[in-house]
C-alpha cells in the first residue's frame, strides 16, 4: 500500500511540474503605425438650417389641406384650413348686434345733444359699441388662426395632416423650410462638452450610407445645456453635397484631438500600463507604455515598443514576465 501512494505522489508531482511548465495559448496582435484621434461621441439628427413646424392654436378639425408636401410656398401663402364654421356663426351673431348698438349710440348721441338723454345714458351706448368691437376684433383673430399659413419661404418638408382629422393645440401638422443648407443637431453630454469648439472636424455615420465617409464641422454649441437630460446642444455644419437627407439619424463623432505618426495597439493589450512582447524564444517581456489617445478598441501609445512588435491581445492580469506562451493565431 504504501508503495502505490508513493507512486501516486510522484505522478501528482508530476502532472503538476508539467501543468507548470506548459506554454500558455495565447492569441496575439501587431503593434502598427498611423494616426488616432480623440472623439466626443454623440447622436444627431439631420435638419435644415431654416425650418419652421406649423400647429394649431386651437383643437379643430381639419377641412382643407394644400395637398403641396415637396412644393415651394411664399410666408403667409396658406396651407391648412380648420373648422370655423362655429367662429364664423359668432362672428355674424356679433356683427348683427355691433350693428344694432351703434344705431343706437347715433340716436343717443342725438338725443344727447338735444338734452333729451342725460350723458350717462349717451356714454352707456359707446361703452358698448367699444365692447362688441373689441369682441369682435378678437373673434377674428380667432378666426384667422383657423387658417394655417407658412411662416417663411421655403418648402413643405412634411405634411402629417389629413382632411378629418383633428388638430391638438401645439402638435405640428406640416414643416416648412428651405432644404439647403443642412445642419445636424446633436446632443452632448455635459462632461464632454468643455472639449468641443467651433471649428473642430466631425465624422458621422449613417445606417442610410454605411460604406460611405461623412464629414461635418462644429458650427456653434449652445450657451445653456438641459439640465434634466444633462446635454447641451451641438450645431454641425454640413457640405453642400452632403448624401444626407432631413430627418436622418446620425452618430456623431466630434474629433477633440489629433495624433499622427503613432503606434497602435489593440486597448486590449494594455494591462496595468504595459504590454506583454513575444519573444523569439516563446517568453513574454513586459514592457511599460504611456497612452497618448485610448479609444474603447484603438490606442496611441506615446513610448513603448515600435511598429511590427508582437504583443498578446487580449492580455490579462494573470501574464507574467518571462512566461513561456504558445501563440495559437500565428502562421
Amino acid at each position: 500500500m504504501r508503495i502505490v501512494l508513493l507512486v501516486l505522489a510522484f505522478l501528482a508531482a508530476a502532472a503538476l511540474a508539467w501543468t507548470a511548465t506548459r506554454p500558455t495559448p495565447v492569441s496575439t496582435a501587431v503593434l502598427r503605425a498611423g494616426s488616432a484621434a480623440e472623439i466626443v461621441y454623440a447622436t444627431g439628427v439631420v435638419e435644415p438650417v431654416r425650418w419652421a413646424a406649423v400647429s394649431a392654436l386651437n383643437r379643430a378639425r381639419i377641412v382643407e389641406t394644400c395637398a403641396c408636401e415637396g412644393e415651394a410656398v411664399a410666408a403667409g401663402a396658406p396651407i391648412l384650413r380648420l373648422d370655423d364654421a362655429a367662429a364664423r356663426a359668432r362672428a355674424a351673431e356679433l356683427e348683427a348686434r355691433l350693428d344694432h348698438a351703434e344705431r343706437a349710440l347715433a340716436r343717443a348721441a342725438e338725443l344727447t345733444e338735444r338734452r333729451v338723454m342725460p350723458v350717462e345714458r349717451m356714454e352707456a351706448a359707446e361703452a358698448l359699441v367699444l365692447e362688441l368691437t373689441a369682441a369682435k376684433t378678437a373673434l377674428q383673430a380667432e378666426i384667422d388662426d383657423l387658417t394655417l399659413r407658412a411662416p417663411l419661404d421655403g418648402v413643405i418638408l412634411r405634411m402629417d395632416a389629413e382632411v378629418g382629422e383633428v388638430a391638438e393645440p401645439g402638435a405640428p401638422l406640416a414643416w416648412v423650410g428651405e432644404p439647403r443648407p443642412m445642419r445636424v443637431t446633436a446632443e452632448v453630454n455635459e462632461e464632454d462638452i468643455p472639449r468641443v469648439r467651433p471649428g473642430q472636424r466631425v465624422l458621422l455615420r449613417s445606417d442610410a450610407f454605411p460604406d460611405r465617409p461623412l464629414d461635418a464641422r462644429v458650427d456653434a454649441v449652445t450657451p445653456m445645456g438641459d439640465p434634466v437630460m444633462r446635454t447641451y446642444r451641438v450645431r454641425l455644419a454640413l457640405p453642400g453635397d452632403t448624401p444626407l437627407m432631413i430627418g436622418m439619424t446620425t452618430e456623431v463623432n466630434i474629433v477633440v484631438r489629433e495624433v499622427a505618426d503613432a503606434t497602435l495597439a489593440p486597448t486590449a493589450a494594455i494591462v496595468d500600463g504595459a504590454v506583454f512582447v513575444v519573444g523569439e524564444d516563446g517568453r513574454l517581456r513586459r514592457e511599460a507604455v504611456g497612452l497618448d489617445v485610448s479609444g474603447p478598441d484603438t490606442a496611441a501609445l506615446r513610448d513603448g515598443p515600435p511598429p511590427g512588435t508582437r504583443v498578446v491581445s487580449p492580455a490579462s492580469t494573470a501574464l507574467r514576465d518571462g512566461m513561456r506562451v504558445r501563440v495559437t493565431d500565428r502562421p
